[in-house]
């Protein structure tokens, strides 16, 4: 959450270690901002970006059928693969290098358990406030081009259903990149007013100057440009978002 005393720098800083933890034996959970058991007034939500959650669950087991409703639902696998399956008719499976996007508008059912018996899964669960409520609910995923990222920019989510990546109803727009040592490059807004959330899957970042290691995450606004420069090799997932929920 951006609070009054935050204004004067411009930015909020969240450690990785700082982050809420849950452990369900079948699940292990890092929170950055406040879910479930984990609740802290001051990690409310990032803007419209109101969970980011870091998940590892174990072979054969998974979340069984559950409700959703107005949120844009994102998830990204990062090791193995999960099995999708929900009240729309849709049954997917969505491995690494995927990303998936559901729009719970008016309701939806889902379940997502672990595909291997055997191996664990990782994946990043994310939710964004919509900015329309009450949508027919809608499912969308996509298998991304690694190469694309590669030193620079791979846009995986926007507002555009013709751009490219996945859309949501949100002026959002997702980015990834992996970052050979020692490059740098520049993240301009792409939408006056947005502020924007920096999460790092591995290595080392410096952004305006402050310094990102390994799940360190720094939310930013009143920014046009955002300076990136990696420390050694990195993968970076960039998040612009309204403030304004």
């Amino acid at each position: 959450m951006i609070t009054a005393n935050m204004m004067e720098e411009h930015f909020v800083f969240h450690e990785a270690d700082s982050r809420g933890r849950a452990d369900h034996g079948w699940l292990k959970s890092r929170h950055t901002f406040s879910f479930a058991q984990y609740y802290n007034p001051e990690r409310m939500h990032f803007g419209v970006l109101r969970v980011l959650n870091d998940d590892h669950i174990l072979g054969g087991t998974g979340f069984g059928t559950h409700p959703h409703d107005n949120m844009e639902i994102v998830s990204i696998p990062l090791e193995g693969a999960l099995k999708h399956k929900d009240s729309m008719g849709n049954t997917a499976i969505i491995a690494e290098g995927d990303i998936q996007v559901m729009s719970a508008g008016t309701g939806i059912q889902h379940s997502e358990f672990n595909n291997d018996q055997n191996a664990d899964c990782r994946f990043l669960q994310i939710w964004i406030f919509p900015n329309k409520k009450n949508v027919q609910p809608r499912y969308d995923q996509l298998t991304l081009k690694k190469e694309e990222r590669l030193n620079q920019w791979q846009q995986i989510l926007s507002p555009n259903p013709d751009d490219a990546g996945v859309w949501i109803h949100q002026d959002a727009w997702f980015h990834l990149t992996n970052l050979d040592s020692s490059k740098v490059l520049n993240y301009n807004l792409k939408k006056a007013g947005n502020g924007v959330y920096f999460f790092v899957l591995s290595g080392e970042v410096v952004v305006n100057g402050k310094v990102l290691k390994s799940r360190d995450g720094l939310g930013a606004w009143n920014q046009d440009q955002f300076v990136v420069e990696s420390s050694h090799d990195a993968e970076l997932l960039v998040m612009e978002v309204p403030l304004t929920i």
